[in-house]
């Protein structure tokens, strides 16, 4: 491996670090936490706490495929945030902190982040 990858590798995993130590330290409700690749993306509710996943929602899920009209991109990630806000509110989760992670608040993350807003679930 390169030194460039390592090195940026590096700085990635120390980005996602200073996200969630800000997180924990601030809150005690639920983290959504977003993860996205090139084609997918995927979101998941998880109490800190007890260290496990309460909710979770993506792109490759059988639900997702079950979609008459295949979704990308933007409206992929809309589809998403409104289905785990619908599955955490089933849950009796109404609260919880939204975790980027290593992305920034833009374009798929951000539609996730309004749609889940929409649909109910409060950060």
């Amino acid at each position: 491996m390169s030194d460039n990858y390592k090195k940026t590798q590096s700085l990635r995993a120390s980005r996602e670090r200073r996200t969630r130590q800000r997180i924990r330290r601030v809150s005690d409700r639920p983290r959504l936490v977003v993860f996205r690749s090139a084609s997918h993306i995927y979101a998941q509710v998880i109490d800190d706490t007890q260290s496990r996943t309460l909710v979770s929602v993506s792109t490759v899920s059988k639900e997702f495929r079950e979609i008459e009209t295949p979704l990308k991109g933007i409206h992929a990630a809309k589809w998403v945030g409104k289905k785990i806000a619908e599955k955490a509110l089933e849950a009796g989760i109404n609260q919880v902190v939204f975790d980027t992670g290593r992305y920034i608040y833009h374009g798929r993350v951000k539609a996730l982040a309004e749609a889940a807003r929409e649909s109910g679930l409060d950060f």
